[in-house]
């Protein structure tokens, strides 16, 4: 067959492809276009305005184990960044100051006017729109697009992690995301070509010359970390947090219960093991070696503020303690009833310890971090967008259900 014969018949199963993706976008409903802007400002090197800059080092990458060796990473692992040594040496833990100079670091977001990027071919899961793309710097991020309400928040629900010293991706909120080679719906034209298997062809029909524009889009950078995995074993389900072993130099367990009844704030209901990440912080970490530094982490946390994804009303309802009398904290009131959460007991140290870190933040950090998320703007499907009042309210109003009531009684 002429190579000119070839790239024709890629270029009908690619044009096929996307007509059929385009179609599925019930005439645009899943994503509009905006209209470039002659106001906004851009760089020619693909990344945004307002002095952004996305960290240029090597991206995370997996690291296959036996399962005696997942199941001693696990019982060493830590939840709290202030556990590893090289952040924990500049930080004073019991300076209210130091720990609300923090917060308010993590909390510091920009929005980007516009960032370029290519367009790169590449397997996607889930149902939230999402696809590749490759910076000028040649990091590879994930932008996830449309009108649902995962955007926001998962970009509210990773910042207050990191915030609160814990572990998350990196979120960047872009007001509009130029990819060149982008299809028009390329996450619906991406599942086609997947399950037609005409990835190749699609590669030489690539048109870098044309771009398609997303407006506020969500770009995600993995945690940088290298994951641990086991054979047909990938992340970690909530139950699995039994097995931190502080004597075996794991987290103390007013670590992990604070983690536990973060998840039960945040109404984190989708929490099956792909959602969390067993990861190794270690630089390097030799072959053939433990990892020194296993560390825990929530990977996806768009399912959030609900439990069905920014509902205020949902969220003000969800319960926090089961039983407030012995600190039980329980999913099952939750869809697929809390998944991976079985109910337990949180300690008086683990409820301490969240509520020391939540009340380090004032009122202009959460409202900064929901109004940066757009918890106010947001354009999703099944929820109209609440004045950011509202969401700051019910947090507040959460928080004190942490704190108020007698200490938890002791023993699990």
């Amino acid at each position: 067959m002429s190579r000119m014969a070839l790239r024709g018949r890629a270029a009908v199963a690619a044009a096929v492809a996307a007509v059929i993706a385009f179609g599925l976008t019930m005439s645009g409903d899943m994503r509009r276009t905006a209209a470039p802007d002659p106001r906004a400002r851009h760089s020619t090197a693909g990344v945004a305005t307002h002095d952004v800059t996305i960290d240029d080092t090597s991206q995370d990458d997996t690291r296959t184990v036996s399962i005696e060796e997942r199941a001693d990473a696990l019982a060493r692992a830590q939840v709290s960044l202030d556990s590893h040594d090289a952040l924990a040496r500049d930080r004073s833990l019991d300076s209210r100051d130091a720990l609300a100079r923090d917060s308010r670091d993590a909390l510091a977001r920009d929005t980007p006017s516009l960032i370029e990027c290519r367009f790169a071919i590449s397997d996607i899961g889930g149902t939230t729109p999402k696809f590749h793309c490759v910076l000028s710097t040649g990091i590879e991020v994930r932008v996830k697009y449309g009108r649902g309400e995962e955007l926001p928040a998962e970009a509210a629900a990773t910042g207050l992690l990191a915030a609160l010293g814990f572990g998350a991706d990196h979120i960047t909120m872009v007001e509009r995301l130029r990819c060149h080679g982008c299809p028009k719906e390329p996450f619906y034209t991406m599942k086609i070509v997947e399950a037609t298997r005409t990835q190749r062809l699609y590669e030489r029909v690539l048109d870098d010359e044309s771009h398609e524009d997303f407006p506020w889009v969500a770009m995600e950078r993995k945690f940088e970390a290298t994951a641990i995995e086991a054979p047909n074993q990938k992340g970690w389900a909530f139950h699995e947090l039994d097995a931190v072993d502080p004597h075996r130099g794991g987290a103390p367990r007013a670590h992990v219960d604070a983690l536990r009844l973060l998840a039960v704030f945040l109404a984190h209901w989708d929490n099956k093991a792909d959602n969390q990440r067993l990861v190794c912080l270690s630089k390097p970490w030799p072959q053939g070696t433990p990892c020194r530094e296993p560390f825990l982490l929530l990977q996806d946390v768009g399912s959030t503020f609900g439990p069905l994804r920014l509902d205020l009303e949902a969220w003000e309802r969800s319960i926090i303690w089961a039983d407030r009398a012995t600190c039980t904290v329980s999913m099952r009131h939750m869809p697929y009833g809390g998944a991976t959460f079985r109910p337990i007991r949180i300690s008086e140290a683990g409820r301490q310890f969240l509520i020391k870190r939540l009340g380090a933040l004032s009122d202009a950090h959460v409202t900064g971090l929901l109004s940066w998320a757009r918890f106010d703007r947001h354009e999703g499907l099944f929820t109209h967008p609440r004045p950011i009042e509202e969401w700051v309210r019910v947090f507040k109003k959460r928080v004190h259900t942490l704190i108020d009531g007698p200490p938890c009684p002791d023993g699990t």
